[in-house]
């Protein structure tokens, strides 16, 4: 198992020195104690949609939950899964078993997910996810130790698809990262192009993790005369898609690039010059409205001095949420069975400055709105961070997959 040495150090200084308390005392600090435990990719293609900021986020919402100040204790610790899932799976048994973490958080990069909610579900944890996108965590995968928090696959294939169809782009190439988020990726935004009467030309597979070069499959995709080219990947891939689009001059004769799942962090890398135009689906921007610019100015720059991302936003929701639970039940009942924890979560409304009201349905879906933006000119931003004009409201009860259509044996058919 490979943990990062601040990792291993961060677990060392928050875990409780038994040695020192009486038998009796210490078992009373265990039964009072949450340990969250927040794993995703701290040092590679997705560190600034999750990474550190996913943490700082988890302790503000810590802070902001009050429960210290009814006497529970709350610890968090951080590791790096690689975007590996043997990695993943490893770290999580490890903090299940040796280290009594009763929640596993964040986890983008779907083959690491599924792998993690496995062990989740067999442990009685609860997992929240908030970084990983396919769909299938609602549905052939669902769990009842699950939440999935942000968005997801039919999510982002509905918003940025339906809205790149309808503006005349009805023929599609996928240049797609060839595992468990790609394919569920393009299968999603693949249903809704044929929905609307439009075609997929073709396709090709990138290699997971390790692809930087991408000049070779765009030119294959400009060669298919697709009008859209799919971006059915995320982070480094999509930013350097992009950027060797540009530099390549693909869609200079009218092709268009849909980047399926974007970032404002990847706005910030790509800059308004390249990414100007670009249309896609966020389910948090920090300028959305006022309550998102109140959350934002209350966390602060997460680390690399950037504005939070949606999966950030969607840690920080979700673990306030979970933590909501926690002080209604009792810190030793909510410990004893994620299940029972997450039917808690699901029956209780949620709310919060980050995406406002909400709710959580049986098959672990979290649902909120979600939201088509355009990337502004550099002429029209007004100053930092001002990258998106809304186009667009998906309303909650719109903006995911219908509930008897996921497949999820949770749902009574």
């Amino acid at each position: 198992m490979t943990v990062n040495r601040r990792t291993l150090l961060g677990a060392a200084a928050t875990a409780p020195v038994w040695g020192a308390l009486p038998y009796r005392s210490a078992r009373a600090q265990v039964a009072n104690t949450i340990r969250i435990g927040v794993l995703n990719d701290q040092s590679g293609l997705y560190r600034d949609i999750g990474g550190p900021g996913a943490t700082h986020a988890v302790n503000l919402a810590v802070r902001e939950s009050g429960v210290r100040e009814r006497g529970i204790n709350v610890e968090v610790i951080q590791a790096d899964h690689q975007n590996r899932p043997d990695v993943g799976s490893n770290i999580t048994r490890q903090w299940i078993d040796q280290n009594g973490v009763d929640v596993i958080l964040d986890v983008p990069t779907s083959s690491v997910a599924l792998a993690v909610s496995g062990i989740v579900r067999e442990k009685n944890k609860i997992h929240i996810n908030s970084g990983a996108a396919t769909s299938d965590l609602t549905g052939p995968a669902c769990s009842p130790n699950l939440i999935h928090w942000t968005y997801d696959t039919y999510n982002l294939g509905k918003g940025t698809g339906g809205a790149m169809v309808a503006a005349g782009g009805n023929t599609w190439f996928f240049i797609t990262a060839d595992y468990a988020f790609g394919h569920a990726l393009e299968r999603d935004t693949t249903a809704f192009i044929n929905a609307a009467g439009g075609r997929v030309l073709g396709g090709v597979r990138t290699p997971f993790p390790g692809t930087t070069d991408f000049s070779s499959f765009l030119q294959q995709a400009q060669r298919s005369r697709a009008r859209v080219i799919g971006l059915a990947n995320a982070g480094g891939d999509t930013i350097n898609c992009i950027k060797q689009a540009a530099e390549f001059r693909i869609t200079r004769g009218g092709t268009k690039l849909a980047g399926l799942l974007v970032f404002i962090s990847d706005i910030h890398s790509l800059g308004l010059e390249i990414a100007q135009g670009l249309v896609l689906t966020e389910t948090f921007y920090w300028d959305l409205n006022d309550r998102t610019r109140a959350f934002t100015e209350r966390l602060g720059a997460t680390p690399g001095n950037l504005k939070p991302s949606m999966t950030q936003a969607g840690c920080y929701s979700g673990v306030l949420h979970y933590l909501k639970a926690v002080a209604d039940m009792g810190a030793a009942q909510a410990k004893a069975s994620g299940v029972e924890t997450v039917n808690r979560m699901k029956a209780m409304p949620t709310s919060d400055d980050a995406f406002g009201e909400g709710s959580i349905r049986p098959d672990g879906r979290k649902l909120h709105p979600a939201y088509l933006f355009e990337v502004k000119t550099p002429a029209e931003s007004r100053g930092a961070w001002d990258y998106y004009k809304l186009i667009s409201t998906i309303p909650a009860d719109q903006a995911f997959r219908p509930l008897n259509e996921g497949g999820c044996a949770l749902v009574r058919s």
